[in-house]
């Protein structure tokens, strides 16, 4: 999971709302009960956080903001489809500075500003009142997070260091030892390597998130250069942590030279990777939804 300032970059990458849906077989398996998909998890999870927040004196409403559904090209570009992974970098690049020129597009919930209820409860109250709402919600948030899922969580920041760490495991795990993507990785990065790409490692996983690694990187830098409380010089990654990047603020006209850039190195990647990506991403969505389906996310 790649994880921008306040943009989660894999969700790009997104899952059961990109998913084919096929017709009922005659002997096919009990679908799953509701509390064991992601989705039900997630209202799981909003009535135990409406429940602590009711218990500490505060109103909450339980809400599930609803995912757009996915268009046809998104489902084929989630299967690694060519000509629709073509379509979309020849316009977006890896989805790094196409964020600052079409920021719209990377919404990826179907959210008006009124939509949530909760958003003109926390606007009718004063800063102090702000202030101990947040910290109740926090505190909520960790236990609702225990109680459903069963965790030991302190804080909410160890919620999603669990999931990362979560779902690094079973991508490694099960990607990364894939005989068929190792050989089509290799491959992959040979390719690479011989159009004058800096290519460290060749592992699956490292070689799906190695253009968009790139990128975020290059965008960081500039974030960085623009913040006074943050070093110049992001910290060496830790394997185990969600890396940070801190998006900078740009117009559109000081992000197309960047986005250009990016959209040669994009698809540079994506021919390289024209047989890696349509084994690689089908494998590694069936991986994604089962550790959001354990996370209720």
């Amino acid at each position: 999971m790649l994880t921008r300032f306040t943009v989660t970059a894999t969700a790009l990458l997104a899952l059961a709302a990109l998913s084919g849906c096929g017709g009922a077989a005659e002997n096919a398996a009990p679908a799953p009960s509701p509390g064991s998909t992601a989705e039900g998890k997630e209202v799981q999870l909003e009535a135990a956080k409406a429940d602590c927040m009711k218990q500490k004196g505060f109103k909450y409403v339980a809400y599930v903001t609803p995912h757009k559904p996915g268009t046809e090209d998104d489902k084929n570009r989630m299967r690694g489809n060519y000509q629709a992974m073509r379509k979309y970098r020849e316009k977006y690049g890896f989805g790094v500075f196409a964020a600052h020129i079409y920021p719209d597009a990377f919404n990826v919930r179907d959210a008006g500003p009124d939509s949530n209820p909760n958003g003109k409860i926390q606007s009718a109250l004063s800063k102090a009142q702000m202030q101990a709402y947040r910290k109740a919600m926090d505190a909520c948030q960790v236990s609702a997070a225990n109680k459903v899922l069963g965790l030991k969580l302190k804080s909410t920041e160890d919620f999603y260091d669990a999931q990362f760490k979560a779902s690094l495991r079973a991508r490694k795990g099960k990607l990364n030892t894939d005989p068929e993507l190792v050989e089509l990785a290799t491959a992959m990065a040979t390719c690479l390597k011989g159009k004058g790409y800096a290519v460290g490692d060749t592992t699956p996983v490292a070689m799906s998130e190695l253009g968009q690694k790139t990128w975020l990187g290059n965008e960081d830098k500039l974030g960085r250069e623009q913040m006074d409380d943050v070093p110049d010089v992001a910290p060496p990654a830790k394997d185990d942590k969600v890396p940070m990047y801190y998006a900078p603020t740009l117009t559109p006209e000081q992000a197309k030279p960047y986005l250009a850039k990016e959209i040669k190195a994009a698809l540079d990647d994506l021919e390289c990777g024209k047989d890696f990506y349509p084994a690689f991403l089908p494998k590694e969505q069936a991986v994604q939804g089962q550790v959001s389906a354990q996370f209720g996310m």
